[in-house]
């Protein structure tokens, strides 16, 4: 017997109806990005980014264990969150295939850790990694946040339902 009307109550072993439930939770999007030793830095987009504690300052991430840029998330040190602003669907997107994670042509600043930050971004986390936590087929990337900025104005890209969403005008 479900609670919500004209729902039907699903056993949590169905992964195709679990992750259509879970879409139902609206999440902003953003571009985890980490420099690489001896290479071009890299960013991919994630929508699993959430705050852990105020003191000390920790945030989290979540990255598939398939991800082609796991290997490079575990070697980092450092790591910037990007918090994307709505006209970012493009840059969403293409950050999103495996195998183009590249920030060439992107407008990217370099911060103090050395990492880089997308410089139109709604907010920067700049990030030491804390830790990291094995968790079913994803890795649990907590960071120390170092340094932070964000904007005073824009508004975010929205994730909800497997499609890109806007917040309706004001």
């Amino acid at each position: 017997m479900t609670e919500i009307e004209g729902a039907t109550t699903t056993p949590a072993h169905d992964p195709r109806r679990f992750r259509d439930a879970l879409g139902w939770f609206t999440t902003g999007v953003a571009v985890v990005t980490t420099g690489v030793p001896g290479g071009a830095p890299i960013g991919i987009t994630v929508n699993s980014f959430s705050s852990v504690s105020l003191d000390p300052p920790l945030v989290l991430w979540c990255l598939d264990k398939k991800s082609d840029t796991l290997a490079a998330f575990e070697a980092a040190t450092h790591f910037t969150v990007n918090v994307l602003r709505e006209d970012h669907r493009e840059i969403s997107a293409r950050l999103s295939r495996k195998g183009d994670h590249s920030l060439a042509g992107l407008a990217v600043v370099e911060r103090e850790s050395g990492c880089p930050a997308l410089r139109e971004a709604l907010a920067h986390f700049e990030c030491e990694v804390e830790a990291r936590h094995d968790a079913g087929d994803h890795v649990i990337m907590i960071g120390r946040v170092l340094n932070f900025d964000y904007a005073e104005d824009g508004r975010p890209l929205l994730y909800h339902r497997g499609g890109y969403q806007m917040l309706p005008p004001l």
